[in-house]
């Protein structure tokens, strides 16, 4: 049965079941011509196509990042140490495909090799060459180079190998030689900015001139060192210093006796003074003691005489007579004299000086003269020590001049050395750079290939029937989705809604 549609069916009218491999195959029968059709047509396009593009060369080669040189690091530090001989790492190698991809460098390379003059200026370049499309155009108004640059990075490939330490690089052109050509100079290029980018140029003549200027650094220091030896009388600071310092040691020691004796004398004059002070100057030495004979016969004479002229007056006088009384007054004196004087005794004491005083005398007087001859010995050191002193801290003064100097040429020295082995560090890379023997070696020079890399035959006849297969099956299933018409009894029931009893083909 063959009926027209007059719209698509719709899933709301009945739902629409899920395609079979036999409606796929259906489709596939029903549109077998235009399967075929296509598939050649789409097949022989790209065989055409294939044939008709140009031929490419692609020149390779291989680059091995290696560890073999380690430069010196440029710093003033002297313990500066270079960085170990490790093992390539994968950001080395990174870096050195990033170095090959540097702009500049491929610039260098499309000067060299003419490569901006192949290029084809294209409509949308001439458009652009208008300033009411282009505010971007470069000072100099060649934009050969910067499309020529672009180029030659899209066909360009720099790609490390897995699981080693080299480097493929790749280009294509359409002249063999060319492309030869284009990556021996890129080689050698980069082998120029791996030198100045991993080292700087110009350290040789850094350290040459550092080198002169602390030489004459150190030339200064040496000769004031000179003067000052000379200015100051000194041979050595060192054997000055020590002999003071033992004299003034020495003389403290003096000093600190003569005054513990200077002490000890004036406790010993404080002691005999003292002693002297309750010390008699003399000591009785005999003492004697008797009664007085003169007086006591004077005494009893004078008493008899009165009593004998008492005798006389009583014979002549009374009693009471004034005579008799005065004589009896002058007998009572006498007798009471008398016996005054045989009770005092007469004493007789004998003295001379005291030997213990004499002997304190000598002592004290020694002493003082001992202390003052302490006190003598005392000061003349006390001079020494203050000489010796002022003596000591010149020589403390001088010994931190004579330091400073001693630093300032070992400072000199230090730095002069330093520079002349950076210096020779220098001199040594300089001629390992003028000798290629850098960390990257060419491991596979570039040639000029004998065959054409591309078109890639295979690759197009595998692609063209792949391409032409799905191409075709697409368009068969895009005709059966476009076309109007009922094909099947299932598609009646699913439009109209009611079942078919019956179906005619169509032949």
């Amino acid at each position: 049965m063959l009926m027209e549609r007059t719209d698509p069916p719709s899933p709301a009218r009945g739902g629409m079941r899920a395609p079979t491999l036999r409606d796929i195959l259906a489709v596939i029968f029903r549109h077998r011509g235009l399967i075929l059709a296509s598939f050649l047509a789409i097949f022989l396009g790209v065989i055409l196509g294939t044939w008709m593009l140009p031929k490419q060369y692609e020149a390779s080669m291989k680059i091995l990042v290696k560890r073999e040189r380690v430069d010196p690091v440029v710093s003033p530090e002297s313990n500066a140490q270079p960085p170990s001989a490790q093992d390539v790492t994968q950001e080395d190698i990174n870096s050195e495909v990033e170095l090959l991809k540097s702009r500049d460098l491929l610039e260098n390379v499309v000067r060299s090799c003419g490569l901006d003059r192949m290029v084809a200026e294209s409509l949308l370049d001439r458009l652009r060459r208008s300033r009411a499309f282009d505010d971007t155009k470069p000072a100099g108004g060649d934009m050969n180079i910067p499309r020529a640059v672009r180029a030659l990075e899209n066909m360009l490939k720099v790609e490390p190998i897995a699981k080693s330490k080299m480097i493929e690089v790749r280009y294509e052109a359409q002249d063999p030689v060319l492309a030869a050509k284009v990556l021996q100079t890129l080689a050698a290029l980069y082998l120029d900015k791996h030198l100045m980018v991993h080292r700087p140029p110009g350290a040789l003549d850094f350290f040459q001139q550092q080198t002169g200027q602390y030489q004459k650094g150190l030339a200064a220091a040496e000769e004031q060192l000179a003067d000052f030896s000379l200015s100051e009388g000194v041979v050595s600071i060192d054997i000055e210093k020590d002999i003071t310092l033992r004299r003034l040691s020495d003389f403290d020691a003096q000093l600190r006796e003569a005054r513990t004796a200077e002490a000890a004398a004036a406790q010993r004059i404080r002691s005999l003074e003292a002693q002297a002070a309750i010390t008699p100057l003399r000591v009785t030495t005999q003492v004697k003691t008797s009664d007085n004979p003169l007086l006591l016969q004077q005494l009893k004479t004078t008493l008899l005489g009165l009593e004998l002229r008492r005798t006389e007056l009583l014979a002549k006088f009374e009693p009471g007579y004034r005579l008799v009384q005065e004589v009896e007054a002058q007998i009572a004196q006498a007798r009471e004299a008398l016996a005054q004087a045989e009770k005092s005794e007469l004493r007789d004491e004998t003295t001379d000086l005291d030997k213990t005083r004499q002997w304190l005398d000598e002592e004290l007087a020694r002493a003082r003269a001992e202390h003052a001859t302490l006190q003598a010995r005392s000061a003349e050191i006390t001079k020494s020590v203050a000489s010796y002193q002022e003596r000591s801290r010149r020589i403390s003064r001088m010994e931190m001049a004579h330091k400073d100097l001693n630093r300032a040429a070992k400072t000199a020295e230090d730095n002069y050395l330093l520079y002349l082995r950076k210096q020779e560090e220098a001199r040594i890379s300089d001629a390992l750079d003028r000798k290629r023997i850098v960390n990257v070696a060419i491991a596979e020079a570039a040639t000029i290939p004998a065959l054409p890399s591309s078109p890639d035959w295979r690759l197009s006849l595998m692609l063209g029937l792949a391409l032409a297969f799905l191409s075709s099956l697409g368009l068969a299933f895009v005709a059966d989705y476009l076309d109007p018409s009922f094909r099947t009894p299932d598609e009646v029931e699913s439009y109209l809604g009611i079942p078919v009893i019956a179906s005619l083909p169509r032949d």
